[in-house]
């Protein structure tokens, strides 16, 4: 993991409110000149800091306004068990999110889809016969206070070449 400098987080910050941003405007942003800036973000996307650019959709405005999240205990805890369920969460289109749990469920589930019904379908067609799932306990949220994919680059704790600052 590259150790990451102030100019570096700020270079971050600022793709992460807009990835479409332009170099020469990223560049006055941070403070530096354009070719800099350029090797700054080449060296971040060559080491994996930066994944991926994506757009990121209203689900509402695209067919998919309910998200659903399903609690899932498994039959075991072995690792055949728990690979063979992570295989096939990792198909389906409907989970956006699946983690593995220690505690009172064995995986978390963050599913959308369209309605009620068309998530008793996936419950039924999808996930219920999924290999090794003994119970599926759904959770529906009613509001929605936070969402964000912006990481906290600048907090005490967050590790950096020069430390954190905090908001």
């Amino acid at each position: 993991m590259p150790v990451l400098d102030t100019i570096d987080r700020r270079i971050l910050a600022a793709l992460q409110r807009d990835g479409r941003i332009s170099n020469n405007d990223l560049a006055l942003e941070v403070g530096l000149s354009p070719s800099p800036c350029l090797r700054r973000l080449r060296m971040l996307e060559d080491t994996g800091v930066i994944r991926r650019y994506t757009a990121v959709l209203a689900p509402s405005e695209v067919g998919l306004p309910h998200t659903f999240f399903a609690r899932i205990s498994l039959r075991a805890q072995d690792g055949d068990t728990t690979q063979q369920f992570a295989a096939a969460m990792s198909e389906l289109p409907q989970v956006l999110e699946c983690y593995l749990m220690f505690g009172d469920c064995d995986a978390l589930l963050r599913v959308v889809a369209s309605d009620l019904e068309d998530y008793r379908r996936f419950l039924a067609q999808h996930l219920t016969p999924a290999n090794g799932v003994r119970r599926v306990q759904t959770e529906i949220p009613c509001t929605v206070v936070k969402q964000t994919l912006e990481l906290p680059l600048h907090w005490h704790g967050a590790p950096s070449g020069e430390g954190g600052r905090q908001p």
